[in-house]
């Protein structure tokens, strides 16, 4: 079934280029695009019955489905453009006093690092990055180097579902687990997981958790969520003070009325979601995520042996997922990265993340092996013609 149906053509991309870049912004398949202009349109259409009459009304089916898609209640989500905007809110909103620990890895996505590292500086906190060795060996050892952080000043932990330059599924379930027991607020950056890995939220038992919706689960760009369980939705004041804030009209939940109630904005993208998980459920998209996680998995050796390296952790699904990220010892990689796309027309990101630079491709249901032996071969002319990889 998988092999039947030409994915390539159910996507908006540019068929000239070789896509290995789909972790960054996803990319929209055609039949979620057309539902998203058809928000559009109607909303051009009668702009007040939109956002004013319909709005809420609209938002809350949608919040329904996303709901029933990652197992939690519909009023637990709010809609944020993107993940940064909803760490924004939780470390905006905690309060922070002198010497106070959040604990994190040196794994984390820059711009969450640099929120954190605000807000801790503003009061005087402390963003702890513990280190993390690499590779990982296995799981247990990656929850002892964690937790080798803790001290009596952590007040909560922030870490990443899956990683974003390095690639890595860490183990959230386990970790959240532990840091309740010891009393800690728990806030998971899970921005590559809908879609890409299956994701229960009344099992991970996270106080926060945030997704991105434009990325795997393919809706338009700036579609993303924030879950805050109940018991910690009060801690959480609006990043923008508008409507929702001693609202005319109150609803049941304040957390909905502080961070959904603004004035003037389109949210059509967000209200997409239903149709991004009904063509998800009709393309069988559990068994397409398998067959990308195989290509990358059975391609990942070959890629590390060619740039003389090796992999970051076990080539296996409790760590690799539709991602995977190969150490590459480069000084220049923003103009390898130009090269690429301009010599090759392969879209691929050459991240830096603390002193190391990683080569990441991404897998969707477009990509094929033809795809990597493209980046292959390219790999290859460079090493040989250039002087971009040492």
């Amino acid at each position: 079934y998988f092999y039947m149906i030409n994915f390539k053509n159910l996507f908006l991309l540019d068929s000239d280029i070789c896509y290995l870049n789909f972790g960054s912004f996803g990319a929209c398949p055609k039949p979620i695009m057309d539902n998203y202009i058809s928000w559009q349109y109607l909303l051009e259409k009668e702009p007040v019955q939109f956002i004013v009459t319909n709005g809420n009304l609209r938002l809350e089916k949608s919040r329904e489905s996303l709901g029933k898609y990652i197992n939690c209640l519909s009023d637990e989500l709010v809609y944020v453009p993107n993940p940064s905007y909803a760490v924004n809110i939780i470390a905006k909103s905690f309060n922070l006093k002198k010497d106070d620990e959040i604990l994190t890895t040196n794994l984390e996505y820059g711009a969450c690092d640099r929120t954190w590292n605000y807000y801790c500086q503003k009061n005087e906190a402390i963003y702890k990055r513990q280190h993390i060795n690499l590779p990982l060996i296995n799981k247990e050892k990656f929850i002892e180097e964690f937790f080798s952080g803790l001290t009596k000043n952590t007040k909560a932990i922030f870490i990443s579902a899956i990683t974003s330059s390095t690639a890595l599924i860490l183990p959230v379930q386990e970790i959240c687990s532990i840091a309740k027991e010891k009393g800690l607020i728990t806030i998971v950056d899970g921005a590559h997981v809908p879609g890409h890995l299956p994701l229960n939220l009344k099992e991970i038992k996270a106080d926060f958790y945030i997704g991105a919706c434009h990325k795997w689960m393919m809706t338009p760009k700036g579609s993303s969520f924030l879950y805050a369980n109940k018991s910690v939705q009060n801690l959480l004041d609006p990043l923008v003070v508008s409507w929702g804030y001693q609202a005319a009209k109150p609803s049941k939940s304040q957390f909905l009325d502080y961070h959904q109630m603004q004035g003037t904005r389109d949210f059509s993208a967000f209200l997409t979601i239903p149709s991004s998980i009904e063509f998800m459920e009709k393309y069988n998209w559990k068994e397409v995520s398998n067959q990308c996680r195989k290509l990358v998995h059975e391609n990942a050796p070959k890629f590390c042996e060619l740039l003389n390296t090796i992999p970051l952790s076990p080539i296996t699904s409790e760590f690799i997922g539709q991602m995977f990220s190969i150490p590459i010892k480069t000084k220049d990689p923003e103009n390898m990265q130009k090269y690429l796309f301009e010599e090759f027309k392969i879209e691929i990101p050459i991240m830096t993340h603390n002193d190391n630079v990683y080569l990441r491709y991404s897998i969707n249901a477009f990509n094929d092996q033809k795809d990597l032996d493209t980046l292959f071969v390219a790999v290859e002319k460079i090493k040989k013609n250039t002087n971009f990889i040492e």
